[in-house]
C-alpha cells in the first residue's frame, strides 16, 4: 500500500507504517494542483489541519481508500465527498484533548499573574515590579462553557488547584456533573458569578459570536475570558470594547476569527490579552499520541479491515452493510430527529427493534442510533467512539428485540429519556429501502424524511399552517412537502415541513412567535 503524508508527522508513524510494509511518501506543503497531480496513485492520504483536502483533490484521488486525520477537526476535508466517492475519513479524536486542556490552563495562569507583558517589559530593560499585580485563582469561580473531552479536563484540573467550577453545557446531566464536582448553571448565571471564564464548545451556528457584547456585559467586571477552542465563537470587536472599558481584565487567546490574525488586529496588540498561534494541541506529546493513532489505523484497515474513529462509515464489512444499508440509514435519521427534538439532557438511549429489523446485525444500528444522537450535542463523535462516549457520560444504552409487530414487518423505536422528560419516534422503512417517520410519541405523523425540515409542536388550530408558510414565503424559501399529526381535534398536534435550504435561527424564532405555536426546531438529516 501506498501511503501519502502530506503534514509535518511524528516519525514514529512513518516507522508503524514502513514496518508493516507500505510504501510511504512524505510531501509536505503541497500546492493544491500539486496535490490533486499526484494524488491518485496513493491509497492512503495522511493529513493535520495545513493541507486543505477538497472536493476537487478527492475527484482525482482514483485509488484511495482512506483520509486519516491526525487530530480531531476534519474541517480541512470535504467528508461529504469523500463519502460519496467511498473513501473513509478517519481521526484521531483523544490524542490532542490533555494538550489542549493544559494550555487552557498555561493560559489562565498566564493572565492571572500578567506573565506575558512582565515578560515582554523585562525584555525592554524595566522593572516594573509593582506594575503586575496579579490575581490568584485559589477559591475563584471558574466557568467551563461545555463539558466535553477537553472541557471535563480542564474542569477536574481546575478543581485540583481549589477553584470552584460552575459549567454551561444544556446536554449534560446534573448528576453527572456533580459526580465530577462542577455545578451545573445556566448561560446567564455562569457569566455573572464566574471570575475566569473558559470556552471549551464547537463552532457551529449557535455557538458563532456567543461570547458578544451582550454576554460580555452580563460578566463581572474584571472578568479574565480564556478562549482555546474556536475563534469566530468569540467576537473580536466586542471583546477589545470590553478590555478598553474594564469590563474585562484579560483575555487569553489561542485562536481567532482570522488565522493567521492580521498584524494590526487590536487584540494582538493590547497590553491586556495574552495571545499564542493556535497551540493548544502543539505538545510532542499530544503530535505522537495522535501520529500514532493515525498510523495503527491505517495498518488496522489496510491489513485487517477494521475501520476505527470513522466519520463517515460505521466498522462492518461489505456483506453486512449491503445487508444493513437501508436499516442503517433508518437508524441515523431517526436517532437525529429524535435528538434535535429533545432540549434536555439525555441519561437514557432506549431502543426496539421489531421484525424484520431485529434480525440484522444491531449492534451497528445501535452505534449509528448513539453517534446521530451525541453528534447534535458534541462535537468528535463517531461510530466506534459514541458507545464509549455514552458511558463515560453515564448515559444509558438498553437495546430490545421483538421478533415481530403487528402492524409493521419491521418498526424501530428510540426513546431519548432524561431530567424527567421524555421523547420517542417510531419508524420504518417504505418499500424495504426508504426511511420513513410513523409516530412521535403518541401521534401518528406519516412521513419522509428529507435532508432539511421545520418541526413544530402546535395546538391544532386554524391558522398555524398558513403562519408558517406565509413565514417562508416571505423569505423565499420553498415547502417541498408538508405532514401533519394531532391527538385530538384542537388538540396539541405536529407539523413537519420539508424545505429546500437550511433553516435560519431567525426563521425559527420567528415562527416561534407565531400564535398557537408551542415550539418549533430545526432538524438537517445526513
Amino acid at each position: 500500500m501506498k501511503i501519502l503524508i502530506a503534514d509535518q508527522l511524528s516519525d514514529k508513524a512513518v516507522n508503524i507504517l514502513t514496518t508493516q510494509g507500505f510504501t510511504v511518501d512524505i510531501k509536505t506543503g503541497l500546492s493544491p494542483d500539486t496535490l490533486k497531480e499526484i494524488i491518485g496513485t496513493y491509497d492512503g492520504l495522511i493529513v493535520r489541519s495545513a493541507t486543505k483536502v477538497t472536493k476537487d483533490i478527492i475527484n482525482k484521488a482514483d485509488n484511495l481508500k482512506v483520509i486519516g486525520r491526525a487530530g480531531i477537526g476534519v474541517d480541512n476535508v470535504d467528508v461529504v465527498a469523500a463519502t460519496e466517492k467511498g473513501i473513509i475519513v478517519m481521526n484521531t479524536p483523544q490524542g490532542n484533548a490533555l494538550a489542549a486542556a493544559e494550555h487552557t490552563l498555561a493560559l489562565m495562569f498566564a493572565a492571572a499573574r500578567k506573565i506575558a507583558i512582565a515578560d515582554r517589559t523585562m525584555k525592554e530593560g524595566k522593572w516594573e515590579k509593582k506594575a503586575f499585580v496579579g490575581i490568584e485563582i485559589y477559591e475563584k469561580a471558574l466557568g467551563v462553557i461545555g463539558i466535553g473531552n477537553i472541557g471535563l479536563i480542564v474542569a477536574e484540573k481546575a478543581l485540583a488547584l481549589g477553584m470552584q467550577v460552575i459549567a454551561y453545557d444544556p446536554y449534560i446531566p446534573r448528576d453527572f456533573a456533580e459526580r465530577k464536582g462542577i455545578t451545573l448553571v445556566d448561560f446567564d448565571t455562569l457569566l455573572k458569578e464566574s471570575d475566569f471564564i473558559t470556552i471549551h464548545v464547537p463552532l457551529v451556528k449557535d455557538t458563532r459570536n456567543l461570547i458578544n457584547k451582550d454576554a460580555l456585559d452580563k460578566m463581572k467586571k474584571g472578568v479574565i475570558i480564556i478562549n482555546a477552542a474556536r475563534g469566530p465563537i468569540v467576537n473580536e470587536k466586542d471583546l477589545y470594547e470590553a478590555l478598553e472599558s474594564g469590563q474585562v481584565a484579560c483575555a487569553a487567546l489561542d485562536v481567532f476569527e482570522q488565522e493567521p490574525p492580521p498584524k494590526d488586529n487590536p487584540l494582538i496588540l493590547s497590553d491586556k490579552t495574552v495571545c499564542t498561534p493556535h497551540l493548544g494541541a502543539s505538545t510532542r506529546e499530544a503530535q505522537d499520541k495522535v501520529a500514532i493513532d493515525i498510523a495503527n489505523q491505517m495498518v488496522d484497515f489496510f491489513v485487517n479491515g477494521v475501520i476505527k474513529n470513522s466519520v463517515n462509515a460505521p466498522s462492518v464489512s461489505k456483506e453486512v452493510a449491503r445487508k444493513i444499508k437501508p436499516y442503517l440509514s433508518l437508524s441515523e435519521k431517526l436517532g437525529t430527529v429524535v435528538s434535535a427534538i429533545s432540549d434536555f439532557p439525555v441519561e437514557e438511549i432506549d431502543i426496539q427493534y421489531m421484525g424484520g429489523i431485529s434480525e440484522t446485525d444491531t449492534r451497528v444500528l445501535t452505534q449509528a442510533i448513539i453517534k446521530s444522537v451525541l453528534s447534535q450535542r458534541m462535537e468528535g463523535i463517531n461510530y466506534v467512539n459514541a458507545p464509549a462516549v455514552a458511558k463515560s457520560r453515564e448515559i444509558k444504552v438498553k437495546e430490545t428485540k421483538m421478533d415481530e409487530h403487528e402492524d409493521f414487518t419491521s418498526l424501530l423505536t428510540i426513546t431519548l429519556r432524561g431530567g424527567g422528560n421524555e421523547n420517542t419516534v417510531y419508524g420504518t422503512l417504505f418499500g424495504k429501502k426508504e426511511p420513513r417517520l410513523v409516530k412521535i410519541k403518541n401521534i401518528f405523523l406519516e412521513a419522509d424524511l428529507g435532508e432539511h425540515m421545520l418541526f413544530v409542536y402546535n395546538y391544532d388550530k386554524p391558522g398555524v399552517i398558513a403562519g408558517i408558510s406565509n413565514v417562508f414565503f416571505l423569505k423565499g424559501i420553498n415547502i417541498g412537502d408538508m405532514h401533519f399529526g394531532r391527538e385530538s381535534a384542537g388538540g396539541l398536534a405536529i407539523s413537519l415541513l420539508e424545505v429546500d435550504v437550511k433553516i435560519d435561527d431567525s426563521i425559527i424564532k420567528e415562527i416561534q412567535g407565531l400564535p398557537n405555536i408551542i415550539s418549533a426546531k430545526k432538524i438537517d438529516l445526513p
